[in-house]
């Protein structure tokens, strides 16, 4: 039985895969407790250590967002280390990044999540975007919150010929007993990108991923 399938006719799916998340979002905060700020954001993350060594780590919590999208009824699919953790990864993060399928449609439900947690947002090319679902017609765009920070990706990103459309229609959902949903990769897919990507980071993870 995987942590994605009902353990029990009340039991909430993927209970254990936010619990996980949960105990990260405690241990990043135990661990970076009185940690200076550096000025370092999730752009300026080395790549073997990751986003945990930059200012990202500070607060990092990311249910604030994942709740907001949930409530706005957008569906974003969870990539990245976040992703990793929710798979039993015991690496720490600092950012959270997303996958949504950049339907026009879509764009007014992500644009109120993102303005109910008060996020900042950001073109490809460092500009800054006005709030609103015209945001998001760029192809990727950074945001910033006060407990996350990250990437808001769609497929019309190179994504190295990886069938990221097919990553978004076979995502898992883990659901909180408050009935908030959060979606993301299964762990072969998430794989598949992280050695796509193939920084010493993902393929360090990827290997701990196969390795679970």
């Amino acid at each position: 039985m995987t942590d994605d399938a009902p353990e029990g006719r009340h039991a909430p799916q993927g209970r254990h895969a936010l619990d996980r998340l949960h105990a990260a979002v405690r241990r990043t905060r135990e661990l970076t407790a009185g940690r200076a700020a550096t000025g370092l954001t999730h752009d300026d993350a080395d790549d073997t250590a990751g986003t945990f060594a930059t200012d990202g780590a500070l607060g990092f919590d990311p249910f604030p967002l994942l709740t907001a999208v949930h409530r706005a009824g957008a569906r974003a699919v969870v990539i990245g280390q976040v992703a990793g953790i929710l798979h039993g990864s015991t690496e720490l993060t600092g950012d959270l990044d997303l996958l949504w399928d950049g339907s026009p449609a879509q764009a007014p439900a992500l644009a109120a999540a993102f303005a109910a947690v008060g996020a900042r947002l950001t073109g490809e090319d460092g500009t800054p975007l006005e709030p609103g679902p015209a945001a998001f017609a760029e192809r990727k765009l950074d945001f910033a919150a006060p407990t996350a920070g990250g990437d808001c990706c769609t497929p019309a990103l190179p994504w190295g010929g990886l069938p990221v459309e097919e990553f978004l229609a076979r995502a898992v959902t883990a659901t909180a007993p408050d009935g908030t949903e959060v979606h993301y990769l299964r762990r072969e897919d998430l794989i598949r990108m992280r050695r796509a990507i193939g920084r010493p980071k993902d393929l360090r993870r990827a290997a701990e991923l196969e390795a679970l």
